[in-house]
């Protein structure tokens, strides 16, 4: 029997997106104006708790979250330096330059004591940044408590990347709320999708109604084609934010059936040496969005690459943790503080296959195949269950806030 190739993080559909879908093509809004926009907006505002803007890709949300900070060109931007490029990127969309900053141990996320010792030195030389972006990585939340204070202390704006930790939580609030601007994503590899989409968020409900005027093209109101100030074309479409409404009621079994993945690796690895866990923090709810371990070749007996490679030819992805923006050509040169913490962390950490789709089979597989490279006894299969702390948005919360 043919094995189908079994994949990192694929979507999982609930069934009730369709409905939802329907309804956009039955009622022909189509368009980025329509009912499901509306309803998607409030509903996740009820998720979270804060006022939001439905856009085209988490992407756009920072873009836009950079130019609501007043990011110029020649400023400069403090971003953790263990992340995904997208995050990033939008530094330079608007001309200012990226200084990356690496993360602690704890976490995997921003330093917050590293952070301190920047800006301090920033603040000696008045060459303060203008923002600050850290990063929930991988569904774990970063220390935020001591990153907004110390942002705090210099006056300088805090946008949280919480684009893979949607569904988790600090010290009992959502991800995505701790910064002044909180942005999260739904392309088709996260915990819930619209195909493609991001949402920003902000306590600062002005900011996230000129988020959406100007993802809108910024066209001013009337029936002219009015417009005084630079917009762009980043407004999700009715169509897809049917999907996020349906994908959305399902957001907390998807986090525990990520977790319940991630977790089941863990046990199926306790007797193998040389392959760690990711840290979980004890300050929230990491939601597992990938399941990723470091691999000590002197005592695992292969390199994280040679690892992949294995997995490779038994018709399994997987993939390095996510490359530091300094060891990137494209921010070659670029100013950075510390690196060597970013740099160990790619060179041996390793994500798994983490749908939360992924059938009792196909993990089972994947942990053997691991196993037998470790030169140690197959299993018979994992055991999935309900690990640790839960969200703290039940089904049953989700439904009241729908409902006020």
């Amino acid at each position: 029997m043919t094995r189908h190739r079994i994949l990192l993080s694929v979507p999982h559909m609930a069934g009730s997106e369709i409905r939802y879908v329907q309804e956009a093509f039955a009622s022909n809004w189509l368009s980025t104006v329509g009912p499901n926009i509306s309803a998607f907006e409030a509903e996740f505002e009820a998720f979270v708790g804060l006022p939001a803007v439905a856009l085209s890709s988490g992407t756009a949300a920072i873009h836009l979250a950079l130019r609501l900070f007043g990011v110029q060109p020649g400023d400069e931007v403090f971003c953790q330096d263990l992340t995904f490029v997208a995050t990033a990127n939008p530094i330079r969309y608007l001309g200012a330059e990226p200084v990356f900053i690496d993360s602690d141990r704890k976490t995997w996320n921003m330093d917050p004591d590293l952070l301190a010792d920047a800006l301090r030195e920033r603040a000696s030389v008045n060459r303060l940044p203008r923002a600050v972006i850290v990063v929930d990585l991988f569904g774990q939340c970063a220390d935020h408590q001591p990153l907004q204070e110390i942002c705090r202390r210099y006056n300088i704006p805090l946008l949280e990347d919480a684009a893979e930790a949607l569904g988790g939580t600090y010290r009992g609030g959502s991800a995505g709320t701790w910064g002044d601007i909180g942005i999260f994503s739904f392309n088709g590899n996260k915990i819930i999708t619209t195909t493609g989409g991001g949402m920003l968020v902000s306590a600062n409900k002005d900011w996230v109604d000129k988020a959406r005027f100007w993802s809108t093209q910024a066209r001013c109101p009337g029936v002219a084609y009015d417009h005084a100030e630079l917009g762009y074309n980043y407004r999700m479409s009715n169509l897809l934010a049917g999907v996020g409404r349906g994908q959305l009621e399902v957001l907390p079994l998807r986090v525990k059936q990520r977790r319940a993945v991630a977790f089941a690796y863990r046990e199926a690895f306790h007797d193998i040496s040389g392959i760690s866990f990711m840290p979980q923090a004890d300050h929230g709810l990491h939601t597992n969005w990938l399941s990723c371990f470091l691999i000590d070749e002197r005592i695992f007996g292969h390199t994280r690459d040679e690892l992949i490679r294995i997995l490779d030819r038994a018709g399994i992805e997987s993939r390095p943790v996510w490359k530091p923006m300094h060891l990137q050509k494209l921010f070659q040169g670029c100013s950075r503080y510390g690196g060597a913490v970013g740099e160990s962390l790619f060179a041996e950490g390793i994500c798994l296959p983490s749908s939360s789709s992924l059938t009792p089979e196909a993990h089972t597989y994947v942990a053997n195949v691991i196993r037998e490279a470790a030169g140690v006894p197959k299993l018979s299969s994992l055991t999935m269950t309900t690990v640790g702390q839960e969200s703290h948005l039940e089904h049953r919360q989700y439904a009241l806030a729908k409902a006020l």
